[in-house]
């Protein structure tokens, strides 16, 4: 399974990385990756006007999500549109952080699922 990793770059800016999540076959029931310890999940729903300038991730965190269409632009002026059923995993917990936006003209809903704190 792939998804969009938004880690900080070593100058402190933000960049996007393809992750494989490995998959194998369970049987029955399809194809599983490994666990991964999390602390909590947390529902969010944004107005469709959302425009969030540069930031930050609070934390280190899947964000799932479930409908509606963002575009983020990293550091280097990429931007990329994700929409419901993507995955990021956002790392860029330092420095510049990333800009987001929704481009639908809807609200949008997702779930943050964050990893626990290892500092």
């Amino acid at each position: 399974m792939l998804i969009t990793r938004i880690t900080r770059t070593i100058d402190g800016g933000s960049q996007f990385e393809a992750k494989e999540i490995e998959l194998v076959d369970a049987g029955e029931i399809g194809r599983l990756s490994e666990a991964h310890a999390v602390t909590s999940v947390v529902f969010r729903e944004n107005d469709p006007g959302y425009d969030f300038d540069w930031h930050c991730a609070p934390r280190r965190q899947f964000i799932v999500l479930l409908d509606g269409a963002i575009e983020v632009e990293v550091t280097s002026g990429e931007k990329r549109r994700f929409h419901g059923g993507d995955i990021l995993l956002v790392e860029d917990t330092t420095g510049t952080g990333h800009r987001t936006r929704s481009v639908d003209g809807r609200s949008r809903r997702s779930l943050f699922i964050p990893f626990p704190d290892t500092s």
